[in-house]
C-alpha cells in the first residue's frame, strides 16, 4: 500500500498543474491533501472523485482557506474532522478515516505566522491534537499521523538552522512539539530510511529557493506500530510550494 500527504496549496490550482497525471503516475492507495482552499462544491465531479478515488472533505468555514481532504481507493469505515477546537475545527484542519488494519489521521497546523501572531494558538493546537491522539490510541493499535505540521524539527530539516533558530516554524518551543510526538511512541518515516540532509518539502517562493534547495522540511508522516517498507520525498514533483511525501507499508 502506497500513502501519500500533500500540501497542494489550493487544489483547484494544482488541478490545472497536472494533479490528475500525478494520481495517475503515482498511483497511491491514499492520498491526503492539505490547504485545500476549496468547498468540494467548488469542484467539478471529476475533481472531486478522481479516476476511481471517494473523497472526504474538511472545508474551512471561510471560503477560500485551510481545509483538508483525503481521496482514497477504499472507502473507510469510520470519517472524523473535530478535535473539539473551535477555531481549528472550523478552519477544517483535519480528517481522520478508520479502516479494519489502522486508522490515519491527516492534519493542516497554523503556520504561526512570520510576526508569530499566531504562535499562541499554533502551540494550543499541538496540545489538543495530543489529547485527541492519546484518546484514539486507548481505542487504535495502529496510527498514522501525517501532513503540514509547519515545523522544521531539526537542524537536519532546513537549510539554514542558524539563522532562523528564532524564526517561526523553526523556535525552540514548536520543535519541542515534535519531539513530544516522538516521545508519545511515533516514528518520524523518512527519518528511519533517510539519515541525511537536504531533503526538504517546503520552499519560499523569493530567490529562487527551489531551484537552489533552499527549502524547509515541515510535512511528515509519523507512525505507531506500523511496518515500514519505504518512505519517500517527491520534490521533483510541482503544482505547489510544498511537494509531496509518501511511505510504502
Amino acid at each position: 500500500m502506497k500513502i501519500i500527504s500533500w500540501n497542494v496549496n489550493g487544489i483547484r490550482a494544482c488541478y490545472k498543474k497536472g494533479f490528475e497525471d500525478f494520481l495517475k503516475n503515482y498511483n497511491p492507495d491514499i492520498v491526503c491533501i492539505q490547504e485545500t482552499k476549496a468547498n468540494p462544491r467548488q469542484l467539478t465531479p471529476e475533481q472531486r472523485h478522481p479516476l476511481d478515488y471517494k473523497s472526504y472533505w474538511n472545508s474551512a468555514e471561510k471560503k477560500g482557506y485551510s481545509g483538508t481532504s483525503i481521496f482514497s481507493l477504499k472507502e473507510p469505515e469510520k470519517i472524523e474532522t473535530k478535535i473539539k477546537l473551535q477555531r481549528f475545527d472550523d478552519e477544517g484542519r483535519m480528517v481522520l478515516i478508520k479502516f479494519d488494519d489502522f486508522t490515519l489521521v491527516n492534519f493542516y497546523i497554523t503556520n504561526g505566522a512570520r510576526d508569530q501572531k499566531d504562535m499562541v494558538f499554533k502551540l494550543e493546537q499541538y496540545n489538543h491534537i495530543f489529547k485527541f491522539l492519546k484518546k484514539l490510541e486507548k481505542k487504535e493499535e495502529k496510527l498514522i499521523v501525517l501532513g503540514d505540521f509547519n515545523i522544521a524539527h531539526t537542524e537536519l530539516d532546513l537549510e539554514r538552522p542558524k539563522q532562523n533558530v528564532k524564526n517561526t516554524m523553526f523556535t525552540p518551543e514548536e520543535r519541542a512539539k515534535l519531539d513530544e510526538m516522538i516521545e508519545h511512541g511515533f516514528t518520524d518515516s523518512f527519518r528511519k530510511f533517510h539519515k541525511e540532509g537536504k531533503n526538504y518539502t517546503w520552499w519560499p517562493y523569493f530567490a529562487n529557493a527551489r531551484e537552489r534547495n533552499l527549502g524547509w522540511r515541515i510535512d511528515y508522516i509519523f507512525t505507531k506500530n506500523i511496518k515500514l517498507k519505504d518512505a519517500f520525498i517527491l520534490p521533483k514533483v510541482l503544482g505547489s510550494d510544498h511537494c509531496p511525501i509518501g511511505i510504502e507499508l
